[in-house]
């Protein structure tokens, strides 16, 4: 089988799917000719031709409205907003548009159509290119949202979003686009081809939005994570020797509680983990869904590790960003009460 870095199997998802239907339409800044910043798209322009892929404006409201009429007229646009720090000027129309008209035309009208974005830090973007704005989407009735952490679900998971009928908010950790990585900042770089999850089969295949992956089957804690930071849980539980169960939720909306129920209610204890900021971040919500239907299994309160309540700071990513040493100091603390 194949190995591939999580750009190559996104650019595979693409192809499979434009292959398989021609109403799907591929565009945003750069992402035509060039193939996009990070080359996610390279190649369908000279595929499928420049009215299938095609470049936009630096407009992220005018890519987005766009992609609101094609939807609503049969196409299915599959766009991409070159970084998520930029997503903000096209949110009105996500959220007042994007996810509110199957609703306002009573089912009449669906917007079958993705929004991708590499999100997230660790890669010395500064306050502009490390943002995770996850939360301000999950928290808006109509919207999915996915995020994978490895190529075989990147591929899986965004084909399964292109065939569904609803709008789905597709992050993509940036940090992990071209290999894992364990938060440990100053050791080398490890590529995806010696990591399993980089076998990724040839042609159609999906993983269902909804469905959470235990990636480390544990009895004495349930650690709650997505995108990058499933690699830095899994190393910093490694480190520690602790008999952890590590849960990639891969899709926040809709959440797969049942796994997280079972998990937490055979371990007892619970760690959340995001690179988002604190206050209002998604780990809040899980926080609580947690207190809410495991009170009586807890043993311990439910502990979060994550961004803190500033911007994104350039000269000191690695205090901000929620690696080893924060980590090793919330299991601690988690594992002690």
């Amino acid at each position: 089988m194949p190995t591939m870095n999580m750009i190559q199997a996104l650019n595979d998802a693409h192809k499979i799917v434009m292959r398989a239907d021609d109403d799907i339409v591929v565009f945003g800044e750069d992402a035509g000719y060039f193939g996009g910043v990070f080359r996610v798209t390279e190649g369908l322009q000279k595929e499928f031709g420049k009215t299938r892929s095609f470049d936009a404006p630096i407009s992220e409201g005018g890519i987005v409205a766009a992609a609101v009429g094609m939807a609503a007229y049969g196409l299915k646009p599959l766009i991409e907003i070159q970084f998520a720090d930029y997503i903000y000027p096209g949110y009105d129309q996500i959220v007042s548009e994007v996810a509110k008209m199957r609703y306002r035309t009573g089912g009449e009208w669906t917007m079958p159509m993705v929004i991708r974005t590499p999100y997230g830090g660790g890669i010395f973007g500064g306050q502009t290119h490390s943002q995770s704005p996850e939360s301000l989407f999950t928290h808006i009735a109509g919207l999915k949202v996915v995020i994978p952490s490895t190529p075989y679900d990147a591929k899986g998971l965004l084909i399964a979003a292109v065939e569904d009928p609803d709008p789905v908010i597709f992050f993509e950790p940036k940090r992990i686009y071209n290999g894992p990585f364990d938060g440990h900042h100053d050791r080398p770089v490890k590529p995806w081809s010696k990591h399993p999850a980089s076998e990724v089969p040839e042609g159609h295949y999906t993983v269902p939005l909804g469905k959470a992956a235990i990636v480390r089957e544990g009895a004495d804690l349930t650690v709650l994570t997505y995108g990058t930071m499933v690699h830095v849980a899994l190393a910093a539980v490694e480190e520690r020797g602790l008999d952890a169960e590590v849960i990639d939720l891969r899709t926040l909306v809709p959440l797969d509680i049942e796994t997280i129920e079972q998990s937490v209610q055979k371990t007892g204890r619970c760690l959340v983990v995001h690179e988002a900021p604190r206050t209002s971040g998604f780990g809040a919500e899980l926080v609580s869904l947690v207190q809410e239907r495991c009170f009586y299994h807890l043993e311990a309160p439910v502990e979060r590790v994550t961004g803190w309540d500033t911007p994104y700071p350039h000269a000191y990513e690695w205090s901000y960003f929620p690696g080893p040493k924060r980590m090793s100091k919330a299991l601690e603390k988690v594992m002690a009460d």
